[in-house]
């Protein structure tokens, strides 16, 4: 279950509210032109409605963008799993060539800017280097949890899903959807093979870690490559696919009524799906 986080200390609360403002800061791209929020828009669904973002140089991402909401729990992260924290991700998303390009840019910019260097004294006790503006970056990540219906309804209460949704949840396991999508995020803690049965998506790693499905039926366009529009239709490939199953209608209808019951808040207010951008 997800839960929210308690009543931080100061010192964490400090260092939580210079990772919040980094994560909104342009500088921290080589080109001043995007941050963390740019693709990660925590406005809506932690992510934004395109197929594909586009790093520093307008250039397509390999990769659909995952949410950034509840990535905490993840025990790897990114669609190929290359890293196991938030730090070493935040560490690599800022060098990559294709995303930030950051290259200790960004500590230069914060070390000049008085306010911000104050701040990084205070929390780190030394000035913004790459290793800080990391571990600030994570910490405030770690807090983006969205605790959901379904949370409610596996404490015991009873009331918090509608009788379909119970009925898909039931039908979600009997297909065998949770082999892979178990856990406190429903997935995000193991590696499977890309179309078991059948294949599935365009180029890519034949294995890729099995996304979370908390906040799915808000984090359309599906799989990572983007190809699939619509929920029901993402529940379709996933059962032919990795199960050799052709769903009845009937079910698809109640697992997707059950996937939305994954759907979580921040601060106080459900998540949504991103507006379409190009």
């Amino acid at each position: 279950m997800i839960e929210t986080q308690s009543r931080l200390p100061q010192s964490r609360g400090s260092k939580i509210d210079l990772g919040r403002d980094l994560f909104h800061d342009r500088r921290i791209s080589a080109s001043l032109t995007l941050s963390c929020a740019s693709c990660h828009d925590l406005e809506t669904n932690g992510a934004t409605s395109r197929r594909f973002d586009r790093g520093i140089s307008g250039r397509r991402l390999q990769f659909n963008t995952p949410t950034v909401f509840n990535s905490v729990h993840n025990y790897r992260l990114g669609w190929e799993g290359r890293t196991r924290t938030l730090k070493d991700f935040a560490i690599g998303t800022l060098g990559s060539e294709h995303v930030m390009r950051d290259r200790d840019r960004s500590a230069e910019r914060f070390a000049a800017d008085p306010r911000m260097f104050a701040r990084f004294e205070e929390v780190y006790g030394a000035g913004p280097n790459r290793t800080t503006i990391a571990d600030a970056l994570a910490s405030f990540m770690s807090t983006l949890v969205t605790p959901a219906p379904f949370d409610r309804w596996l404490r015991g209460d009873r009331a918090a899903l509608t009788p379909q949704q119970v009925r898909g949840y039931e039908r979600f396991k009997r297909a065998g959807c949770a082999s892979c999508h178990q856990g406190v995020n429903l997935g995000a803690n193991l590696f499977q093979r890309r179309g078991i049965f059948h294949p599935i998506g365009g180029k890519g790693p034949d294995d890729l870690r099995v996304p979370s499905l908390r906040n799915v039926a808000v984090t359309a366009p599906y799989f990572h490559d983007g190809r699939v529009a619509s929920l029901p239709g993402a529940i379709r490939v996933m059962a032919r696919s990795q199960l050799d199953l052709t769903l009845a209608d009937e079910d698809v209808r109640d697992i997707a009524a059950f996937l939305r019951a994954l759907t979580g808040t921040y601060r106080g207010r459900p998540l949504r799906q991103a507006s379409v951008r190009e």
